[in-house]
């Protein structure tokens, strides 16, 4: 029987070195399915999503993943639970999890399609910003000013939190942080998205939404899907270590959202409400 699997795989390789080759071991970000399901107390069942995942933290990466659709919200949610259906192999229950809710299944037009990702892009829910004007508020503005010297501090903060990424080079993060810099939270993932997932599931089951003073920072680009995720959470400064999509930067001046972009070294570009950066 298979067991839970981990956040990394080791494989043997072949590694060459000029006309030298030699075998070695290696470690792999692991990457595999997670089958998100919703239940009601009626008995209906649906499932809503299929993500590829690392495992780890998947409980957190479902109700981010509710809360960031605007499906479920923290109130929502009696248990989450790896599902024990009879008619799942094995191998398949750490690979499927069951969000109880305490009222019916939402009847959303986004239900009528599954929300299948892929760990590198993929489709993370609604596609456009009319969908978000309908659940989203604009982000207070005041809560939260930021000094260029403390934003040049999260890239390095970040690294630091990433203990698979160390053995693998393979995964993104997302972190959390304080107004004041302080690293709050941090989440590694094969999937950018994912580990904002996972990073906002653990703000819903902690009981600590909306972040109305954080600042989120990611390992890669910023994309429109991690933004509408932000957005969701309350967060009203992201950052990012390379570059925002157009979408994304549409979406945080409009709603009112700090967007920081090629963070790195003592270098930065603000794409959107620079008003919360000043030194």
């Amino acid at each position: 029987m298979k067991t839970r699997p981990g956040p990394t795989t080791r494989v043997r390789i072949t590694e060459l070195s000029g006309p030298a080759a030699r075998e070695r071991r290696d470690d792999l970000a692991t990457e595999e399915p997670l089958e998100i399901r919703l239940a009601a107390p009626d008995g209906t069942r649906r499932t809503v999503a299929i993500t590829m995942r690392t495992p780890g933290h998947d409980f957190e990466l479902a109700a981010g993943f509710l809360a960031g659709e605007g499906l479920a919200g923290p109130q929502d949610v009696a248990s989450i639970a790896y599902c024990t259906d009879e008619d799942l192999p094995p191998e398949a229950r750490y690979n499927t999890v069951t969000v109880r809710l305490r009222g019916p299944v939402p009847d959303l037009p986004a239900l009528e399609r599954h929300f299948v990702t892929s760990s590198a892009c993929g489709v993370c829910g609604s596609a456009g910003l009319e969908a978000l004007r309908l659940r989203c508020a604009t982000v207070p503005r005041g809560l939260l000013k930021l000094t260029p010297d403390l934003l040049y501090t999260l890239p390095d903060a970040l690294r630091a939190a990433q203990g698979v990424f160390g053995k693998t080079g393979g995964l993104h993060a997302a972190g959390l942080f304080s107004a004041d810099g302080r690293l709050v939270a941090a989440r590694e993932d094969v999937g950018r998205h994912n580990a904002v997932d996972k990073l906002v599931g653990w703000a819903a089951l902690s009981g600590r939404l909306p972040l109305a003073e954080h600042v989120l920072m990611v390992s890669g680009r910023a994309s429109y899907e991690i933004m509408q995720k932000a957005l969701a959470a309350g967060v009203p400064v992201v950052c990012a270590v390379s570059a925002p999509s157009s979408l994304a930067v549409e979406l945080a001046r409009e709603f009112g959202m700090t967007l920081v972009g090629f963070l790195r070294g003592e270098r930065c570009n603000v794409y959107a409400g620079a008003d919360r950066v000043s030194a």
